[in-house]
C-alpha cells in the first residue's frame, strides 16, 4: 500500500478540457478521414487523384469540426472570464525567513494570496504557514501589474491557518468576489489560481472530490481545527494561500495542502472553505477574538465498536455524548447521555474529534441539524451553535 504524506505546499487544479473525450473523438475523426482520403492508393501501390465528390467530402468534415470546435470554445468561454475577473486580484508572495529560521527545513519562502474587500476595506487573504516565519518588512507581495509591497501589518490565526495582510499605500487594487462554500456540491468545476514553482498567475482546472476532510497530518503542531473542501485540482508548492474559484468567479476556498507521495501533486488537494476563512479574517481585523462553536457535550474518547453494538449500532460510527453542560445549546436542543451522533449538519461524523473540529468552525448562532442515535431508534435535532468564550469547556468538551 502506498503511503501519502500530506503537505503543505498549495492546491492547484487539475489543467483539463471541458469535453476532452468528445474533443479528441472529433480530432481522430477528422484525421483519420483526411488519411484515408489524401493517402489512399490504388493496389498497384499508385496514388489515388482527388476528386471533386472526395474533395466535398474533405471540405464536409472541416465544416463539421469547425462547429464542434465553436461550442466547445463556447464552453471555454467561461473559464476564460473566471480567469480575467480573478487573476488580477491573485498575489505572488516571497517570505524571508528571519534569521533563527534560515536553513530549516518546512521553512516556506513563497506563496500565493488573493486580494479581498472586508468591511469596505482591501486586504490581502494568504495561509498563516507561508508568511509565519518571517516579518513584515522581509514579505514581497507581488502584485499582477508588477508591482511590489510590503505589508503594513499581519493579523494571523494558527489554530487554522488563516492570515491576513493590510497594504498600506496600494492604490487600484481589484478585489476578488467571496462566494459561499457551503453551496459547493460534490463534483463541481473549481479553478486554482496561484504561483506553483515561482510561476504567477497560474491557472488549473478540477471538480470537489469530497468535503469536510480532516485530522490531516500537516506537521504543524499549531493546526487544531480542519473541515477541508478536497479538490483533484493540482497543488504545487507556492499555491499555498492562493484562491480556488467557482465558475461563477467567486473565491470558495483557500488552497492549502496535498497528499503526496513524492511532495508534487497527484491529484488529491485541500481548501479552507471560504466561509471559515472569511469568518476569522472580519475577526482578526476587527481586532476579536476568533470566534469558536460550541455545543456543550463531553465525548466519550474510548467509543469502539463493542459500546457501539451495545448502543444498537451494526459497525463503529460517529460519537457518543458522555456528558450534556447544563445551560448549554447541547441541553436546549435535548441531548442526552448515550446519545450517539452521527450526523452533523448533513456531514456524517467519523469520530470524537471529526466533531469537535465541525463544531469549533461552525458560525455563532448557526442552527445546525444533528442526526443521532437513541434507544436504537434514529432521532433528527436542531441546535444552535453557542459561543465557546461563554462557556468554560475542557479539551474533551464540545
Amino acid at each position: 500500500m502506498t503511503t501519502f504524506r500530506i503537505s503543505r505546499p498549495v492546491s492547484r487544479v487539475r489543467s483539463g478540457l471541458v469535453f476532452p473525450s468528445l474533443l479528441l473523438a472529433a480530432f481522430v475523426s477528422s484525421t483519420v478521414n483526411a488519411q484515408v482520403t489524401d493517402v489512399a492508393t490504388k493496389s498497384s501501390g499508385a496514388p489515388v487523384i482527388l476528386t471533386p465528390s472526395t474533395r466535398n467530402d474533405r471540405e464536409a468534415e472541416y465544416a463539421a469540426l469547425a462547429r464542434d470546435v465553436e461550442t466547445y470554445e463556447r464552453e471555454l468561454g467561461l473559464v476564460k472570464r473566471v480567469v480575467k475577473l480573478v487573476t488580477p486580484a491573485v498575489v505572488h508572495i516571497e517570505s524571508k525567513p528571519l534569521p533563527r529560521y534560515e536553513g530549516r527545513l518546512q521553512v516556506e519562502e513563497a506563496g500565493s494570496g488573493v486580494i479581498v474587500q472586508l468591511n469596505g476595506r482591501i486586504y490581502l487573504l494568504t495561509n498563516r504557514h507561508v508568511i509565519r516565519h518571517s516579518s513584515p518588512e522581509r514579505i514581497d507581495i507581488h502584485l499582477a501589474d508588477g508591482r511590489v509591497f510590503h505589508p503594513s501589518r499581519i493579523w494571523s490565526d494558527s489554530e487554522t491557518d488563516v492570515a491576513v495582510m493590510a497594504m498600506e499605500g496600494a492604490t487600484g487594487l481589484a478585489a476578488a468576489k467571496l462566494g459561499n462554500s457551503d453551496a459547493l456540491e460534490i463534483g463541481d468545476f473549481v479553478l486554482a489560481i496561484g504561483s506553483p514553482f515561482g510561476l504567477s498567475q497560474s491557472v488549473t482546472r478540477g471538480i470537489v472530490s469530497a468535503k469536510g476532510r480532516h485530522n490531516l497530518d500537516l506537521g504543524d503542531e499549531d493546526l487544531k481545527w480542519q473541515n477541508f473542501i478536497q479538490t483533484d485540482a493540482a497543488i504545487n508548492p507556492g499555491n499555498s494561500g492562493g484562491p480556488l474559484v467557482n465558475l461563477r468567479g467567486e473565491v470558495v476556498g483557500l488552497n492549502t495542502a496535498i497528499a503526496s507521495a513524492s511532495g508534487g501533486n497527484e491529484g488529491i488537494g485541500f481548501s479552507i472553505p471560504v466561509n471559515i476563512v472569511s469568518r476569522i479574517a472580519h475577526a482578526l481585523v476587527d481586532n476579536r477574538d476568533v470566534p469558536r462553536g460550541f455545543l456543550g457535550v463531553k465525548l466519550d474518547i474510548n467509543f469502539n465498536l463493542q459500546r457501539a453494538q451495545a448502543l444498537g449500532l451494526a459497525r463503529l460510527a460517529g460519537t457518543r455524548v458522555s456528558r450534556v453542560e447544563p445551560k448549554s445549546p447541547a441541553e436546549e436542543a435535548d441531548l442526552r447521555v448515550n446519545d450517539v451522533i452521527l450526523e452533523f449538519n448533513g456531514v456524517r461524523i467519523e469520530q470524537d474529534m471529526h466533531l469537535i473540529s465541525l463544531v469549533k468552525l461552525t458560525e455563532v448562532g448557526r442552527q445546525v441539524e444533528l442526526v443521532v442515535l437513541r434507544d436504537g431508534k434514529i432521532i433528527r435535532m436542531n441546535a444552535e451553535i453557542g459561543d465557546a468564550r461563554s462557556f468554560v469547556a475542557s479539551e474533551a468538551q464540545e
